[in-house]
């Protein structure tokens, strides 16, 4: 019956403008070409490409495509494979990121692209690290979650190379990726500081926090932690992260521009970008392994139905969010 469909439900932004503008829409059912699979959508969560490409953020440097289909982090069965596909088979539940296929020159080297997953269907590439068979122990809307989520904190992690007892400040606590990396640093025996307001405070302490403080650079601690792990500020706006760290600590930073050593102010810490795009410090297999036991957990702050995935883009813009949005088909 899948293979006979020729119309699907998808979220659509016709052209650029801000998510109030998306719409739920019929349009084509996409088909894998060699390489490709294509998914039955189960579940899909809100990033930021998914209202800043169709928004015109980069529109000087990158074009989107229209109709645009939002969606880069999915879970869903597969139910066509294309030819050469060997390691996935119809039937297979699969998770992952699929970023949209414009910014295919900025995916790595085995770039992990696709068609939208705000939609019943998607079709993705199949040979990336950024898209993995989904364990039996996650359930598909935690692994929609913790897709860009989950892998961006554990390469964080794997990168701030964490040993008990060490400070360590997250700055971007209350997001997907920090709700999915304060238990990973607290299973390392660390002392988690975070910034949040006291609304989350509960929260994030009950992830592993053990100190929160606010969101004012003025407030952050001065030479006083071995690691800071930023998720949220911009890259060219984190002279006062830096500046909580003690000579000789280490700054891991995932987000643009990429930082240098003039942009912080300290030459005499160690400062480490981490963007990850092919898996190196994290495939996707490494999340799911992790999610299934336990150690990445899902902070789900509201799930929507398809028909209300505009207005979960809207929400992710405009209200802010303890953990991540989530569409459940």
């Amino acid at each position: 019956m899948d293979n006979q469909q020729d119309s699907m439900k998808a979220v659509v932004a016709a052209d650029y403008g801000p998510p109030e503008q998306y719409a739920v829409a019929e349009v084509p059912v996409p088909r894998p070409g060699p390489g490709q699979m294509r998914v039955r959508i189960a579940a899909a969560s809100v990033n930021p490409a998914d209202v800043r490409l169709p928004g015109g953020d980069f529109r000087t440097v990158i074009q989107a495509q229209f109709p645009y289909i939002p969606g880069v982090d999915f879970a869903g069965t597969v139910t066509e494979i294309g030819e050469g596909v060997s390691a996935y088979a119809v039937g297979d539940e699969v998770f992952g990121t699929a970023v949209p296929r414009v910014l295919r020159a900025m995916a790595g080297t085995r770039p992990s692209v696709g068609t939208g997953a705000m939609a019943e269907y998607t079709v993705v590439e199949a040979d990336t690290p950024l898209i993995a068979h989904r364990p039996a122990g996650l359930a598909a809307p935690d692994a929609a979650a913790l897709a860009t989520a989950g892998q961006a904190a554990l390469a964080a992690a794997r990168a701030a190379d964490v040993q008990p007892g060490e400070r360590v400040l997250v700055i971007g606590a209350t997001g997907g990726v920090g709700t999915a990396l304060l238990p990973v640093l607290a299973a390392a025996q660390a002392q988690v500081i975070v910034t949040a307001t006291d609304a989350d405070a509960d929260v994030v302490r009950g992830l592993g926090a053990t100190q929160v403080i606010g969101y004012e650079q003025a407030g952050y601690p001065v030479g006083d932690v071995d690691v800071a792990i930023n998720v949220a500020l911009s890259g060219d706006r984190l002279s006062g992260v830096a500046a909580a760290l003690r000579p000789g600590g280490r700054l891991v930073t995932i987000t643009f521009p990429v930082s240098t050593p003039e942009m912080i102010g300290r030459d005499d810490v160690e400062l480490r970008n981490i963007l990850d795009m092919d898996g190196e410090l994290a495939s996707m297999r490494d999340v799911g392994q992790a999610g299934a036991r336990g150690e990445l957990r899902a902070t789900i702050a509201r799930r929507y139905r398809l028909d209300e995935g505009p207005q979960a883009c809207v929400d992710f813009l405009r209200g802010h969010t303890l953990g991540k949005r989530v569409v459940v088909l």
